[in-house]
């Protein structure tokens, strides 16, 4: 079998493939990345001899691009987790959300309904479901109702997976997971901001008062979740995914602060984002008695072995702040694609 990943460069796309070329045998991958400033390929660069592995430089807004690469490969599946996902950044600038995360995500279904794609596969976030109180979870019956323009694009675009299916027919699926942590994750994300600035010396900004609810799921378990339910989830089902590891914010930074020996007084409590979120959490029982799925690690140990994969790899991210990483595909790749 031969799958079509995009956003393969970034976070949750780079671990993926790790996962399936160490672990799952008879799936070759073609890494679909149009390389914006959250797309690093040296997050790959062990995979880059394996015969198993190929990069391939492209936009899901391009039609013609998107075809021809599914028609090259001769793909077999798509798993699209190519996304504009940083909610500040879709409150700064809402049009480049849609654009990607809407539009992107048709041209897509488009590609797969006319190469007519064994499976189809859509990443989406526990955010699509809007905020919680105190109490209660998130239930793959829970209504939609996202509350940044980060999420409403991807509301937007299941509801277009969801159209594709029973309009179509088309063999898709979707999961929803929670916050996802762990090797390879941009800097402008919550725990790896707050691992560099620490290591740095410099301020950890917490919005509010630090008690926004998040749960946690390690990249690992996510990316068992998303293959289980490539492989054997229903039609038009919708998964969630989460680490039942409900946290404060201010409880992570204070784990990290104390994990490097930091002090406390580096946290800066800063005005709250528009339209901050209170509280996700999930509920995972559909998913562990329908796929026999559910999270293995601990978020503390998790955590833990993050922080010290930052520490061991300070390279990577000294790269990334200074923007050398960016000029890796150029050096590596512009006689090849």
């Amino acid at each position: 079998m031969r799958i079509l990943v995009t956003g393969g460069a970034g976070f949750i796309g780079a671990n993926f493939i790790h996962f399936i070329l160490k672990k799952v045998s008879g799936v070759d991958i073609v890494n679909f990345d149009k390389l914006t400033y959250a797309g690093n390929l040296e997050n790959l660069t062990e995979f880059e001899k394996n015969p198993r592995y190929t990069f391939v430089k492209g936009d899901i807004l391009n039609a013609e691009q998107v075809d021809h690469t599914i028609s090259k490969y001769e793909i077999d599946g798509i798993i699209h987790f190519a996304a504009e996902s940083h909610v500040d950044r879709s409150i700064l600038g809402p049009l480049v959300f849609t654009e990607t995360n809407v539009i992107g995500t048709q041209v897509l279904l488009e590609a797969a309904r006319k190469h007519k794609i064994k499976r189809y596969l859509q990443i989406s976030t526990d955010e699509v479901y809007g905020s919680l109180g105190a109490e209660g979870l998130f239930h793959e019956t829970t209504p939609l109702a996202p509350n940044s323009p980060y999420s409403a694009s991807k509301a937007s675009a299941d509801m277009l997976v969801r159209a594709y299916v029973h309009t179509f027919d088309l063999p898709a699926v979707m999961t929803r997971c929670s916050n996802n942590y762990g090797p390879y994750q941009f800097p402008e994300k919550l725990i790896p901001l707050m691992i560099i600035n620490a290591l740095n010396n410099k301020p950890l900004p917490v919005y509010g008062d630090g008690m926004n609810v998040r749960d946690w799921i390690h990249v690992e378990d996510h990316n068992r979740g998303v293959w289980d339910v490539f492989e054997k989830g229903k039609i038009g089902e919708h998964y969630n995914l989460g680490g039942i590891a409900e946290k404060p914010n201010i409880e992570i930074v204070k784990f990290i602060l104390n994990h490097l020996g930091k002090d406390e007084s580096q946290i800066k409590y800063v005005k709250d984002r528009p339209g901050h979120d209170k509280r996700y959490a999930m509920d995972v029982s559909y998913i562990k008695q329908e796929l026999g799925w559910e999270p293995k690690i601990k978020f503390e140990e998790g955590l833990a072995s993050t922080i010290d994969w930052y520490l061991a790899n300070k390279t990577w991210w000294e790269r990334i702040l200074s923007g050398d990483y960016q000029n890796y595909f150029q050096a590596n790749y512009k006689d090849r694609v």
